[in-house]
């Protein structure tokens, strides 16, 4: 089982970039109540067929992986989810891509930490491909979006160690900025 929400994200958004996505959009919100991550992508996509496949812990694309023949990500998913009084959804289109929402009772025991969401991030950023990963974070403290092709454009190559260096720091400042308290309103007099 995986040990993060984190991990659980990672999985979804290679998958998608592995799937032809040319555009992934990334939706995480964390509230006291809920863990909830949206991955929705316009990779090649997979007919109701294709999607029962998917969540058969007994089954891979061919050619997927190397020397296995079991995907275990979304069948883990949904045995995570539903333990913990959440939901996993999975909507796909041949041709078109696929999305998948999954949410997590964020007061249940057994929910998995959200783990190193700034390290996970870079790593999806800067994974080789030509795509685009749209990410927006919401938290009770604010929220903010970042793109893949705009860290690019002010950072140049997302391989170059420095840039990645660079890249990691601003994502952590921005997760560090959640982590605050939201400020109370002030009273009108």
């Amino acid at each position: 089982m995986h040990a993060t929400v984190c991990d659980y994200i990672a999985d979804l958004v290679q998958n998608a970039v592995e799937a032809g996505a040319t555009r992934v959009a990334l939706e995480i919100e964390t509230r006291s109540e809920r863990v909830a991550v949206t991955v929705a992508d316009n990779g090649c996509g997979m007919d109701a067929a294709q999607v029962r496949r998917a969540e058969n812990p007994f089954f891979s694309a061919p050619g997927k992986h190397d020397r296995r023949r079991v995907g275990l990500g979304l069948p883990l998913l949904r045995q995570a989810t539903e333990a913990t009084r959440g939901d996993m959804e999975v909507r796909s289109t041949p041709g078109q891509g696929t999305t998948v929402s999954f949410r997590f009772d964020a007061q249940h025991v057994d929910t998995p930490p959200l783990g190193d969401l700034a390290g996970t991030l870079l790593t999806l950023l800067s994974l080789p491909g030509s795509y685009d990963l749209a990410v927006h974070r919401c938290a009770p403290a604010g929220d903010y979006a970042v793109a893949r092709h705009e860290l690019a454009e002010t950072l140049g190559d997302l391989e170059n160690a420095v840039n990645l260096a660079l890249a990691r720091q601003y994502l952590t400042a921005l997760e560090r900025e959640l982590d605050v308290p939201p400020r109370p309103r002030a009273r009108a007099a």
